[in-house]
């Protein structure tokens, strides 16, 4: 197994949970090569692995003080595990002409015209079809109603060349996903008598959102997709972290006063939250 390092930028401040990837290893598995991300979380006692949402790499949680050679064996070790893991990997959801997305919880339909025409969401007209092939999205879409979540479906309208269809949709994600969450954080912000001094969007593969020291948010944009009540929760456990910069019975005590469906959140993340990084936008 050759592995090969290069190295990734990462920021220095202290951040809850895993810290930033530092090192990437390549792994050669059943044909294919995978990134395997080496994260270092100050509380992990051994190595853990898992796969990357997209099935495109493995994720290692490890100790500060293991060694890229404690690490290749584990990864050696653990190769036909990996390779049962691809074997069953969830299929990408691609953004095309006609594809069925989630968007607030809801089914939403995607319509490419071509040209010069602005990317605008409207109501489906009477009678069309917004059962997905996929069962992830059936599931998804089956979840008892939500408070402020649209459960009829809905129709995204997008211009542009084919080829960028793709980047329009994720651009419109992204704004909503921006708008949604400037509410929630500065809601929240206020309870807690505190305000973030920034904010940013990434398309992060192992957690939805992080906090550092000095209160700088960082959010997937992808949780746009989901309904508005786990977008809220999202916002309440990272704005939490400007009191409790950990995960004590503190902090969830806190979560839960700017949430109350805190738990509900947490589970339905655990539950969708692999269809939502399934929706292939390009490479990340």
């Amino acid at each position: 197994m050759a592995i090969a390092f290069r190295k990734t930028t990462s920021t220095k401040r202290p951040r809850t949970g895993l810290s930033g990837a530092e090192p990437v290893q390549s792994i050669h598995v059943a044909g294919r090569d995978l990134l395997v991300t080496v994260r270092r979380n100050r509380q992990a006692r051994r190595l853990i692995l898992r796969l990357a949402p997209e099935g495109d790499g493995v994720l290692v949680t490890a100790p500060p003080r293991a060694g890229t050679r404690q690490i290749a064996e584990f990864l050696e070790r653990h190769r036909s595990w990996i390779e049962d893991r691809l074997d069953d990997a969830p299929r990408p959801i691609d953004i095309i002409d006609g594809a069925i997305l989630p968007f607030r919880g809801a089914p939403l339909r995607i319509v490419h015209h071509g040209g010069r025409l602005r990317t605008k969401l409207s109501p489906a007209p009477l009678g069309i079809d917004a059962e997905p092939d996929d069962p992830r999205l059936v599931a998804l879409f089956a979840e008892p109603a939500r408070t402020g979540a649209a459960q009829a479906l809905s129709e995204l309208h997008v211009g542009g060349a084919p080829e960028h269809l793709a980047r329009r949709v994720a651009d419109f994600l992204k704004a909503e996903a921006k708008s949604a969450l400037m509410v929630a954080v500065d809601r929240h912000a206020q309870t807690v008598g505190l305000k973030p001094a920034a904010m940013t969007l990434k398309d992060t593969k192992s957690r939805w959102g992080s906090c550092t020291s000095d209160r700088r948010l960082s959010f997937s944009w992808r949780i746009a997709m989901a309904p508005p009540d786990i977008l809220d929760y999202l916002a309440a456990h990272e704005v939490a972290h400007f009191v409790e910069m950990n995960h004590s019975a503190a902090f969830w005590a806190l979560c839960r006063k700017l949430c109350p469906g805190s738990e509900a959140g947490r589970a339905w993340l655990r539950t969708h939250g692999a269809v939502l990084q399934a929706v292939r936008v390009g490479s990340r």
